[in-house]
């Protein structure tokens, strides 16, 4: 319900799908963890916290875009993965730098990556942490009100 997922009939478990209310232009990128929906009509069910990103907690539907972004999730290196907290990806650079820099008050290790897609480039803000504590510093940003992924590389 937190974390940045969704269902999907077809897609692969694992893959990542930049979704897009084309409502409000508002993009959230999800990885595919469930099946579904079974409603008729509707193309993904999205977690609690993607919705709320999206702007769509209220009325409860929305019309969507989705894209795929590089298929599924590669599999797990044998050497131990960089861990990461994602809070936030912006299409404005700015945007993203504001936000680190409000990070940067509290926590280390606070950095943006730009990311490209068909559909522009994004700025990502992530937070490194170790496996041992992603959980934790993944509740405590959420509680600070942050859209939390994270992220094994």
């Amino acid at each position: 319900m937190n974390d940045m997922t969704a269902a999907h009939r077809t897609l692969p478990f694992g893959t990542n799908v930049m979704v897009t209310n084309l409502g409000n232009d508002r993009s959230v990128v999800v990885r595919i963890n469930d099946r579904g929906p079974f409603v008729r009509g509707r193309i993904i069910d999205l977690s609690y916290a993607a919705a709320r990103v999206l702007g769509i907690v209220g009325p409860g539907t929305a019309r969507v875009q989705l894209e795929t972004l590089g298929g599924t999730e590669p599999p797990r290196p044998e050497k131990a993965a960089e861990v990461w907290i994602q809070v936030g990806a912006f299409s404005v650079q700015e945007n993203a730098y504001a936000i680190k820099r409000r990070l940067d008050q509290s926590y280390r290790g606070v950095a943006v990556v730009r990311f490209k897609t068909a559909r522009g480039t994004y700025f990502r803000v992530r937070v490194k942490t170790t496996e041992g504590s992603a959980e934790k510093l993944a509740r405590r940003l959420a509680g600070e009100g942050y859209p939390v992924i994270i992220i094994r590389e």
